[in-house]
């Protein structure tokens, strides 16, 4: 008498689930992980293209020319904190600018805006502060050599945390007042 055996070397349904329940686990920790790892990647594609980790500039960057003839020679734009982050002190904060002709110069916070010191003022009011809230929009303003027309100029805002790199090129033709 012969046994019948289910061993033949067909795949069964019980088996066929237990793989098909295989794939969906690694599939949603597979999943779980790309989503955790992204957010922390991208932010480190975005450094330096994209606002940093605490300020953005708000609306247009502005240069001003007391002699249009001459060049831009003051810059004027607003910052405001990105949501959630904390009320940061802008004495500590640095601007870099620089064109393709000029040296890097470095300016610092004061009272009165010149070639080496940029001044903040609280929503473009009169009113000067040293530092900034999550509700405030602050305009810094600064001087600089006199930039010629189609020039670009890099701004380099360093706060105490995080930092904003951006780029603007003078027009073509240079007024008194042009936006960046």
């Amino acid at each position: 008498m012969r046994l019948h055996t289910s061993d033949d070397g067909r795949f069964t349904g019980v088996e066929a689930a237990i793989v098909l329940i295989a794939f969906v686990v690694i599939a949603a920790i597979f999943s779980y992980v790309v989503g955790i790892t992204t957010p922390k990647s991208l932010g480190v594609f975005n450094t330096g293209a994209e606002p940093a980790d605490t300020i953005r500039v708000i609306g247009d960057v502005y240069g001003l020319a007391a002699v249009p003839s001459s060049g831009i020679n003051e810059i004027r734009f607003s910052i405001r904190l990105v949501p959630g982050a904390p009320s940061m002190n802008l004495t500590t904060m640095a601007i870099v600018f620089s064109t393709p002709a000029t040296s890097p110069v470095t300016l610092s916070q004061g009272t009165n805006a010149s070639a080496s010191v940029f001044t903040t003022r609280l929503d473009g009011a009169g009113t000067p502060v040293g530092s900034i809230d999550p509700d405030q929009q602050v305009e810094l303003d600064f001087f600089v050599a006199d930039v010629p027309a189609n020039t670009r100029m890099n701004f380099d805002l360093r706060p105490p945390a995080g930092a904003l790199s951006f780029s603007r090129t003078a027009p073509a033709t240079i007024t008194t007042t042009n936006i960046l």
